[in-house]
């Protein structure tokens, strides 16, 4: 699992990776991660570099971390569709620069 470290800068948090050998990077590395960024309805922005063959929820998880939020509450769109947590990146057809929406789920109340 690769580490990564929280930077904020204004209203955008980058999760940048910890690259414990830089001359590991690579052209090659630039075809398995992508960079993407998840915007929450705040207007908050998060940055991640993630491995295309990486599950959607783990992206979840992480964000969900980070902004200390329950799991239950935030649905995430792509391209205005709701994601499947059990797709990978490269199933989804995510690209990098792919920007991802927050959206709190709806909760309908009944009238009694």
């Amino acid at each position: 699992m690769e580490e990564s470290v929280l930077s904020e800068h204004r209203h955008t948090r980058f999760w940048v990776p910890i690259c414990k050998n830089l001359k590991e990077k690579s052209a090659n590395d630039q075809s398995v991660h992508i960079n993407l960024k998840v915007r929450g309805q705040d207007g908050n922005e998060v940055l991640l570099r993630i491995k295309r063959s990486t599950q959607l929820k783990n992206l979840t998880n992480t964000y969900y971390e980070g902004q200390s939020v329950d799991f239950n509450s935030i649905a995430f769109l792509f391209d205005g569709s709701c994601l499947r947590a059990e797709k990978t990146l490269d199933e989804a057809k995510m690209e990098d620069g792919d920007e991802l929406d927050t959206m709190l789920h709806q909760t309908r109340s009944v009238a009694a």
